[in-house]
Parts: structure tokens; sequence; C-alpha cells
């Protein structure tokens, strides 16, 4: 396992605090995690800056392909208040305790104040659990973070959270469509990473579900991946709120569009991944789901009155077709998977199915 952004940042304004409040730069700090277990982070740098300082701590994400594993995430903070009284002595267990000697992370009157530097986005559309106009930093993480600090001081902070290189790494996750702009979300929930996480991409679903209801959206378009979304800008002209990049997870998708008021949806993408969902297959990932070859070739054999050989991919069975051939076997291919859905939905919505080839042509619609 690693640990999440929000537990690398949580570590990053400590150590800074650490510094404002001592004078000294520590090489390495310990933070508590939202399970109560405690974990002790090596920090890539930590220096005074201005009126306040910084520091950073690079990223393991474990086995998990994160796109931020590596990435710096850097927390700078400055004091709010006045000078006031120097700084409280933690005690032994690194908070602060009131007179019932239990820990109080609330100590004083000064507040945190979160702000998105180089590389975390700002929320700019209602629907997720962080208000429009507010940094991309996420409930637990603010939460982790407060709890460093005042394990620190009780005086008021400003935390100004940064990613070098976030806006690029930015555009290989849901934030775009989640009206997340101008870098990553500071995230975790448990403050560690578990390898391969269906529940990450689960619950960044079930945001873009919320995002498309509370902007409006009446008919969302589900597509597997890039490839779909393309298509459906070029031969829908849908905004990117209507837009849901699925992956693999269409069972899931299905089940909580259906706590949504939409109208209908719309399902654009390859017929090698959306052939799989008429086979009863909702998960579509290559490994949790047979190949959608023989399954196609045999709706070919049936409506065209022909086989079609041995082919490997169910580009290749469309591309050995005439126009007219690859209009009928795309229009049957589309039905058969309106009517799987229609089935597993209990026609709760108007369904309409888009099929497209690798190049985002229209090849079938159901």
């Amino acid at each position: 396992m690693g640990f999440t952004t929000g537990s690398c940042a949580a570590a990053a304004a400590k150590a800074a605090a650490q510094l404002l409040c001592t004078g000294e730069e520590p090489r390495s700090v310990e933070i508590g995690l939202p399970d109560g277990t405690r974990a002790s982070f090596p920090l890539l740098y930590v220096c005074r800056q201005d009126d306040g300082a910084v520091a950073a701590v690079r990223k393991d994400a474990g086995d998990d392909p994160d796109v931020t594993d590596g990435a710096v995430v850097e927390a700078a903070v400055f004091w709010t208040d006045s000078d006031g009284d120097q700084p409280e002595t933690a005690n032994s267990g690194g908070r602060f305790k009131d007179n019932s000697g239990r820990p109080h992370l609330e100590a004083g009157d000064g507040s945190i104040r979160f702000e998105a530097g180089e590389g975390v986005g700002r929320i700019t559309k209602p629907g997720l659990s962080i208000p429009p106009g507010e940094a991309a930093i996420n409930p637990t993480p603010r939460r982790m973070i407060e709890a460093a600090l005042r394990e620190v001081t009780s005086r008021g902070i400003k935390v100004t959270l940064s990613i070098p290189g976030g806006a690029k790494l930015a555009t290989r996750t849901f934030n775009p469509r989640l009206g997340i702009e101008g870098g990553l979300s500071i995230l975790g929930t448990s403050g560690r990473v578990r390898p391969f996480s269906c529940p990450a991409v689960r619950t960044s679903l079930k945001y873009c579900l919320n995002v498309a209801a509370a902007t409006g959206v009446e008919r969302p378009v589900f597509v597997p991946g890039h490839i779909g979304a393309r298509a459906a800008r070029r031969h829908l002209g849908v905004t990117d709120e209507q837009i849901i990049e699925v992956s693999n997870e269409w069972g899931f998708i299905l089940d909580a569009a259906a706590a949504h008021p939409f109208r209908g949806v719309t399902i654009l993408g390859h017929p090698g991944k959306l052939a799989k969902l008429a086979m009863n297959q909702w998960d579509t990932h290559s490994s949790r789901s047979p190949s959608a070859v023989p399954f196609v070739a045999d709706i070919a054999a049936r409506v065209l009155g022909k086989e079609l050989g041995e082919g490997n991919t169910v580009e290749g069975l469309f591309a050995a077709l005439s126009a007219r051939e690859s209009k009928m076997l795309g229009d049957e291919l589309a039905g058969a998977v309106c009517e799987a859905i229609l089935k597993r939905t209990a026609a709760a919505w108007e369904v309409e199915v888009m099929l497209v080839n690798m190049k985002g042509d229209l090849i079938g619609e159901g």
C-alpha cells in the first residue's frame, strides 16, 4: 500500500509549521490517519519562505498505478493572526489537551485557511463535496491537515498546497469532467492507497453523476473512454458535463444513475467493449470478461447469412464488411446492447446506443 495526496499534504503542512514554531528543520514527521493509526513521512525539503515556511513530501502510491505516484506534494504555511503568545508545546502524544485531559484539536481561536497553489485545482461546478470557488482539497484531507497542524500550534494558519506539474497530470484524471480546473485534487478517505482500487474509480463516477445532475443534465452520455468521448462531441455536440467516462464499470454506473432523475441515457462506444453488455458482462475489463469476437461473429452469421472467419478483434470483423453490411451488423448489435440495458435497469429511462469504430465513425445505432 501507499499513501494518499491528503496524507502527504498533512505531513508537509505539519513539517512547515514545526519549522515556523521551533526554527528547526525536521527530517521526517509523523501524522495521524483517519483510522487512528499513525504514519511517518520522510521530507523532501523544508525551508523558510518569506514570512512563512514550506515543506514537501514525495508521494509513494505503493503498487497502485496512480498518476500522482512520485509527485511532489508541497505545503506552504503562514500565520494569519497577530504574534500573540508563543505557540504551546505539544504534549507527549503530539496533541493539545483540554482540562479533561482528552485530545483537543481545536485549541485557540486561530482558524486554518486553505488555498490552491500550483498544480492543485479549484472547484468550478456544484455537486461535489467542496463548493464551487474552493480549492480542490477534499473534506478528509482538510481534517487530516487541521489535526496535524493542531499537534504543533493553535494559531491561525493559511495553508497553500501545490503539486508541481499537477495541471498536466490532471488531464489524465476525472477532474476536467468534474469541473475541477487548474490541477489535481487533494484526495483520500483513509489516508492510505490500496493497489488497483475499484472503489476509487467508483467514487469518481458517483461524483460525475452528482455533477451532471447538479448542472441540469437530463441525458448523460456514458462512454468507455477517450475514443467514445471524442466521438460523442463529434456526433452529438454534447457538453463536458454530459459525458461520463465509465471505463469498465458499466453495472455500477447504471445502478448508480438510478438515484438521479435523468430522462434518458446515451451509451456510445466501440462495439468491442459495448457488445459485452449484450452478453450480460457488466464489468468489461479484459481480464474479467470474455472476448466479444465470437458473440459478434454469431450475430453477423445470423443477420448477414455468412461466416466472418477467425477475426482477432471486433474492429477487424467490421473492417471486413461492406458499408451496407457494417451498418446492418452495427444496428443489430446496438439493438442487442440497448435491450440488455433496458432489462438491467427495468426500463427506468429512454436508452440510446451508438457504436463507433476506432476512428470515431458511427457504425450502428439502437
